[in-house]
C-alpha cells in the first residue's frame, strides 16, 4: 500500500477493504456520524522523537528521563534487554490523534504501545497496543488477543500482518471521537468503539474488570512499554485530528 493509499484510508477510519479482509467493529459503525469531523482539516504532522536526543520523552511517574535501560541509537529510541528504567510517557497529552511509529522486537520479546494512560495513577495501566514476538514468546500462545496489534487482553487484531522477530513493522493508532482503530504495515486491523457493549464485555473477560477508568477516553499521553525485553522505535510522529 502507498503512502498516498495509506493516508487516504486512514482519514476514511477503515473504511476501504484493506489486506486480506476488513477488521471486526467491536461497537456501532461511528464512520457516518463522525463523518463531518472527518471532513475537518488534520493539524500537521509533528514529530514526537528527533532521532538524536529523548527531548519529549520522560520516565512514567518521574521527572526526567530514566538514567539506564533507555538509550539513542542509530535513529533508534531503544530499550536494552533487562536494561531497566521503566516505561516512558511523552511529556504532552492528546485528545483526538493519529499517531505513527516503526519498530522491531528483539527475539523472544514483548512490549507494547499504550494509550488512556493516567500519569497520575501508581501504575501504568491502559489501553496496550501490543507489541510481541509470537513465534517465541509464551504469552502470545494465550490467544490472538495477547498478540501484535491487538488491544491487549480485550479485542484481537484481524489477520494482522506482522513481520518477524529484528525485522522493522509500520504501526499506527488513531483515536477520534468514540472510536479508536490499530494499523499494522499498511492494514487496518482492529477498531472498536469506546462506550460500546462489545468493548464492556470484552472489559469483563480481561485482566482490567476492575479498573474504573479503562474503557473510558481522556486526553493521554503516549507510552512505550518496559517488559524487559530489547524493544526499538523510530519515525514517531503525530498529528491532531478534527
Amino acid at each position: 500500500m502507498t503512502p498516498r493509499s495509506l493516508l487516504l484510508a486512514a482519514m476514511l477510519g477503515c473504511s476501504l477493504s484493506l489486506g486480506p479482509g476488513r477488521p471486526a467493529v467491536h461497537g456501532a459503525d461511528t464512520t457516518a456520524a463522525t463523518g463531518a469531523a472527518r471532513s475537518g482539516k488534520a493539524g500537521p504532522w509533528k514529530a514526537l522523537f528527533d532521532g538524536r536526543t529523548t527531548a519529549g520523552w520522560r520516565g512514567f511517574g518521574k521527572p526526567g528521563f530514566p538514567e539506564k535501560g533507555w538509550i539513542v541509537k542509530d535513529g533508534w529510541l531503544t530499550h536494552v534487554a533487562q536494561g531497566g528504567g521503566g516505561d516512558l510517557i511523552t511529556e504532552g497529552r492528546f485528545t483526538d490523534f493519529e499517531f505513527e511509529f516503526e519498530w522491531r522486537i528483539a527475539a523472544g520479546g514483548n512490549s507494547g504501545v499504550k494509550y488512556f494512560i493516567d500519569a497520575a495513577r501508581k501504575a501504568p495501566i491502559g489501553h496496550e497496543y501490543q507489541i510481541i514476538d509470537a513465534a517465541a514468546h509464551p504469552d502470545a500462545k494465550i490467544g490472538p488477543k495477547r498478540q501484535t496489534a491487538a488491544l491487549y487482553d480485550a479485542l484481537p487484531a484481524t489477520s494482522p500482518q506482522v513481520k518477524p522477530a529484528g525485522q522493522v513493522n509500520r504501526s499506527a493508532i488513531r483515536v477520534q471521537g468514540d472510536s479508536v482503530e490499530h494499523w499494522l504495515n499498511g492494514e487496518c486491523v482492529l477498531r472498536y468503539r469506546i462506550g460500546s457493549p462489545e468493548l464492556a464485555a470484552a472489559k469483563a473477560a480481561s485482566k482490567f474488570k476492575g479498573e474504573a477508568r479503562w474503557g473510558t477516553r481522556f486526553p493521554t499521553p503516549i507510552l512505550l512499554q518496559d517488559h524487559g525485553d530489547g524493544v526499538e522505535f523510530r519515525n514517531l510522529r503525530l498529528r491532531e485530528l478534527p
